[in-house]
C-alpha cells in the first residue's frame, strides 16, 4: 500500500535516512525548516555521513521526492512523521517546549483521518500526551509511536534490516503504522506506546551503562598502573559470559546521556544506577588528564593536540562529544591545545592535521577514526584511551 508521507524535521539524522528507506514505497515529502540543509538536500548532497545516503538520496530525488520549507503539503498526507524528540533542560529534566511548539503549529495544518508518528525518543507517557492534545480539541487525528533503534553512520541500512518497534492508542493507529513499515520487509514488533518508550530509552540506558562498566574498570585498573586492556581482553577471550562488555571510551553523543536522564526523572530521580553510570561516563575526561598530569607535571609548558572531535569514529557529528569537555579541562592546564578532525565541518577552530601534528608535544585521541591508525605522529606521545592504536590503555 503507497501512502503519502511527510516527514518533519527530515533533513536531520534522525529524518532523512528514514525519508531516503520509504521513498522505493510511499510518495515522501521532508518538512523541515532548515532551509540551507533542505537547498543541500535539494541538489543530492548529503548534509551529513551516513553509509549509502549519497546514492540513495539521487534516487530518491529521482523518483520525486520532494524536500520543502513549506507546511503547505502536509494536510494532504496519509501520515506525518515527527522526528522531534525531548530534550532535557539546563536542571537535566525533559522539557516539552519543543513538542508544544510543534503541536500548536501542527494544529494549523493537519486534517481528521491522518496519523502523526511521533519517531524520536521521548520522555515516557508523551506520545499519550499529543494523544490527549488532539481529543481534547475534538481532531480525529490518530497518534502511534514508532521509535528509531539504529546507529548514527549505518542509520539506513539498519532501517532496512532491524526489527521494527510500533504502537498506537487504536486499532486505526497501529494499522497505519503497520502499513508505513511493512514495505521495508523487516519483523514489526507491536506494543502499547508507554511500552514502546521505555523499550527505547531502556536501549540507549543499558547501552551507557555498560559504558560506563567498562570505563570503570579502565579507571580502576589505570590507578593501579595497570594495562586495563589486557585485562579486559582477558576476561572476554572466547568467555560468553563477558562478551558483551564494550571497551572503554568516550561514552557520548546526542542520545545516550539525554535518555539516561529522562529515565531518571520518569523514576523520580531514584535512578541510582544511571546517576552513577553519568558520574563514570562524564568524569572519563578528568580522569585521563589528572593521568596525564601525573605522567608529565610541566604539562603546563606543552602543546597538547586532541584528534579527533567527532562524538565517535567516522562520525562529522559533534553534539554531546566529550572531545571538547576534554579541550576545556586541558586549557586550564597545558600551555594550547590545539583541535583537528578529518569530518567536522561545523567548527571554525579546528585546524589542519599536519599542522596539529607538527605543534602539538603530545596528543590525545578524542574519537578513534581509523585513518589515525597509521598517522605519523613523529615520535611523540600519545595517549589513546580507546587503545586504538594497540599500544595499551595506559597513560
Amino acid at each position: 500500500m503507497r501512502l503519502k508521507v511527510a516527514i518533519i524535521g527530515g533533513c536531520g539524522h534522525v529524518g532523512l535516512p528514514l525519508a531516503l528507506a520509504f521513498a522505493p514505497h510511499h510518495d515522501i515529502i521532508i518538512y523541515d525548516i532548515n532551509a540551507a540543509a533542505v537547498e543541500q538536500v535539494k541538489r543530492g548532497e548529503m548534509p551529513f555521513r551516513d553509509d549509502g545516503g549519497e546514492q540513495a538520496l539521487k534516487e530518491a530525488l529521482a523518483r520525486g521526492l520532494i524536500v520543502t520549507t513549506s507546511p503547505e503539503h502536509l494536510s494532504t498526507c496519509d501520515i506525518l512523521i515527527a522526528v522531534i524528540g525531548t530534550p532535557v533542560d539546563e536542571h537535566l529534566n525533559p522539557s516539552f517546549a519543543v513538542f508544544d511548539r510543534l503541536l500548536g503549529q501542527l494544529d494549523e495544518v493537519l486534517k481528521d483521518g491522518q496519523t502523526l508518528v511521533l519517531r524520536s525518543t521521548v520522555y515516557p507517557g508523551s506520545s499519550e500526551r499529543v494523544q490527549r492534545h488532539f481529543r481534547q480539541r475534538g481532531r480525529k487525528v490518530e497518534v502511534a509511536f514508532c521509535p528509531e533503534r539504529v546507529a548514527e553512520g549505518v542509520a539506513l541500512k539498519e532501517i532496512r534490516q532491524l526489527p521494527q518497534i510500533i504502537s498506537g492508542f487504536s486499532p486505526e493507529g497501529v494499522k497505519a503504522a503497520r502499513d508505513l513499515f511493512s514495505p521495508l520487509g523487516v519483523e514489526l514488533i507491536e506494543l502499547a506506546p508507554l511500552e514502546a518508550e521505555l523499550a527505547k530509552l531502556f536501549t540507549n540506558v543499558y547501552r551507557y551503562i555498560s559504558f560506563a562498566v567498562a570505563n570503570q574498570f579502565y579507571m580502576v585498573a589505570s590507578e593501579w598502573n595497570l594495562d586495563p586492556y589486557r585485562i579486559l581482553q582477558a576476561m572476554k577471550k572466547d568467555y560468553p559470559r563477558a562478551a558483551h562488555l564494550p571497551m572503554p571510551g568516550f561514552a557520548a553523543g546526542p542520545c545516550l546521556f539525554k535518555d539516561t536522564m529522562q529515565m531518571s526523572a520518569f523514576n523520580n530521580n531514584q535512578f541510582f544506577l544511571g546517576h552513577s553510570a553519568m558520574l563514570v561516563n562524564e568524569g572519563l575526561p578528568q580522569f585521563v588528564v589528572h593521568q596525564m598530569l601525573q605522567r608529565w607535571p610541566d604539562l603546563g609548558q606543552k602543546k597538547v593536540g586532541i584528534l579527533g572531535m567527532a562524538f565517535k569514529a567516522e562520525s562529522d557529528d559533534t553534539r554531546e562529544s566529550l572531545s571538547y569537555k576534554l579541550k576545556k579541562i586541558l586549557e586550564l592546564h597545558a600551555s594550547q591545545v590545539l583541535t583537528c578532525d578529518p569530518y567536522v565541518e561545523n567548527d571554525p577552530r579546528l585546524r589542519a592535521e599536519q599542522e596539529v601534528l607538527e605543534q602539538a608535544d603530545l596528543f590525545v585521541i578524542g574519537a578513534p577514526h581509523k585513518r589515525y591508525k597509521t598517522l605519523d605522529f613523529r615520535g611523540k606521545p600519545v595517549v589513546d584511551v580507546w587503545n586504538h592504536l594497540g599500544h595499551g590503555g595506559r597513560i
